[in-house]
């Protein structure tokens, strides 16, 4: 027996338009790329949008057409976000970071029909024109009077101009929701990108479970500065929450240090931001070097990699803002886990409190997980042993655009995340490493990210990352790659000193090296790799 409800497809449109019906007034607020602050509500945001749509529709895209982003974290791309998605065409966002020939390449891969470009990210478009195959127009984000006045791609399109003689009357089109919605591709560390395909109806459930107030606090007395980028993995579905839950939204544009980030968070009185440890790292120093406090912030949703103990704790003795680690994947659309406090455990000690914070969290409905040995057997979830984890839900990958990466779609739809784990008996989820970063020294396994947290917390070390180097008895051992905070006199002795205790004694460093500037990939990322072919012919004093 089937039950007896209406059956209205899921589509990404309804967003929008629920926000400018019940949350008109509510601010979105950008840095924009040509200077000025750009102040507006969702309502208005939503007509813009329709005549996005309109003008789309005038440049012959229809439903399933992909149409490419490069830009920024701006008002108008959140309005390409729903203009795009809510014909039924695919909004296919682009990492301005990547190398010119990964761009290239992606474009070409999505086939993408028109690319909308920030102004001062042209130059990117410019680069790669002559290898686009596809793309007809491309469409400068900005208005007439900040135009190029030439530009190696012919017959650039201006966006206000694009929009202006429209109505913004449109009546979005009701369509399957299993329509693909959006596209993201992975960083491509090894191997091209691959395109993560989403859904309209794998993106309202994420949504929904995202805006749940126990995975992401939100509301409408919440000020929401996202400064993970909107080319990444949807901003972690932020900016499809935040309307829902009537948040005020706050987007930095092109400016991410930590002046800029600061006068946003001061001016605007931000109460919570989302962004990866690197940023943060950056806006703490600067807090720290011009005796600053975020007065307004309540908390922060930190991802992309391991959160260490110590910035966690600066957020709460420096700033009072409680830090929110989440982990999860462009193919995860993307949240899988986040802190998540059971009843009783906020009254806890801080050290305990901030032990649980240091986990990856706890999965959030409608993602299962576990972990399985290199033969694909269930292992225990009880935090006696790691393994590769798996998941699946409705919002999980189930194959990558063209077929591409089919080696990590297993039995049952399980996905191959790549990522090694515990999983505790309470659920929380301890990531030790990723299968091809994680330390085989001796036949045992030594976590890269246990020991970079742990070093992050020796006064004057700013940033570490630890790679496996070959040894000649135990086949890898550890090597400790430091960046020093500006002033800090830290020499090898003192981090070694500072391990003792920390650490089991067999994973100690075999040695430390200092270096300026740690490399991090498109997403902020450590760029294992990169360390890597930098110390290919490196010696350990101990082989």
């Amino acid at each position: 027996m089937l039950g007896l409800m209406q059956d209205r497809p899921l589509l990404i449109s309804q967003i929008i338009d629920f926000a400018a019906a019940y949350h008109s007034d509510v601010e979105i607020v950008s840095r924009t790329v040509e200077g000025p602050m750009h102040r507006y509500g969702y309502r208005d945001a939503q007509k813009r949008a329709k005549k996005l749509a309109e003008a789309l529709q005038g440049l012959g895209i229809k439903l399933g057409d992909r149409v490419g982003t490069i830009a920024w974290n701006g008002y108008r791309h959140f309005e390409l976000y729903f203009g795009i998605s809510g014909i039924g065409a695919v909004l296919h966002t682009l990492n301005p970071r990547l190398a010119p020939e990964h761009v290239a390449y992606i474009a070409n891969h999505a086939e993408d029909q028109i690319l909308f470009v920030d102004l001062n990210l042209l130059p990117i478009v410019e680069g790669v024109w002559e290898h686009l195959k596809t793309v007809k127009h491309v469409v400068v984000m900005t208005d007439r009077a900040h135009m190029p006045a030439s530009s190696k791609v012919p017959k650039l399109l201006c966006y206000e101009e694009l929009i202006a003689d429209k109505p913004g009357t449109l009546e979005w089109p009701v369509f399957d929701e299993r329509t693909a919605s959006s596209l993201c591709y992975t960083s491509g560390t090894t191997g091209n990108p691959k395109g993560v395909l989403y859904s309209h109806r794998s993106t309202l459930i994420h949504t929904m479970m995202a805006s749940n107030g126990s995975v992401i606090p939100m509301d409408p007395d919440t000020t929401l500065l996202p400064v993970v980028p909107m080319f990444h993995a949807n901003a972690w579905g932020l900016v499809y929450a935040a309307p829902i839950c009537g948040a005020k939204m706050v987007f930095p544009g092109p400016k991410l240090d930590g002046a800029s980030v600061y006068e946003l968070l001061d001016k605007e009185q931000v109460t919570l931001s989302a962004g990866v440890p690197t940023v943060w790292l950056a806006l703490l120093d600067y807090c720290v070097q011009n005796k600053l406090k975020m007065s307004s912030v309540k908390r922060t949703l930190i991802g992309g990699s391991a959160v260490p103990v110590s910035m966690i704790e600066r957020f709460w003795k420096e700033h009072g803002a409680e830090v929110i680690q989440g982990w999860g994947m462009t193919e995860m659309s993307p949240l899988g886990t986040t802190t998540r406090f059971n009843r009783g455990e906020r009254d806890l000690p801080d050290a305990e409190r901030f032990a649980i914070t240091a986990k990856q969290g706890r999965p959030v409905f409608g993602c299962e997980m576990k972990i399985v040995d290199d033969a694909g057997h269930d292992l225990p979830q009880d935090g006696s042993v790691s393994g590769n984890m798996v998941v699946r839900g409705p919002w999980i990958v189930s194959g990558y655009m063209k077929g591409d990466g089919k080696s990590q779609f297993g039995a049952d739809d399980w996905f191959q995340t790549g990522d090694v784990c515990k999983i505790e008996s309470d659920g929380s989820v301890v990531i030790t490493d990723r299968s091809k970063d994680v330390i085989k020294s001796g036949g045992e396994w030594i976590s890269s990210i246990d020991l970079e947290n742990a070093a992050m917390g020796c006064p004057g070390v700013a940033e570490a990352a630890v790679i496996g180097v070959a040894h000649p008895k135990w086949d890898e051992r550890p090597l400790l790659i430091v960046v020093r905070r500006p002033d800090a006199e830290v020499g090898k002795a003192d981090v070694l000193k500072f391990l003792e205790g920390k650490i089991a004694k067999w994973w100690t460093p075999d040695d430390v090296q200092f270096v300026d500037a740690i490399p991090h990939g498109a997403t902020g990322k450590i760029l294992k790799t990169a360390l890597r072919k930098q110390f290919e012919d490196y010696k350990l004093p101990t082989a």
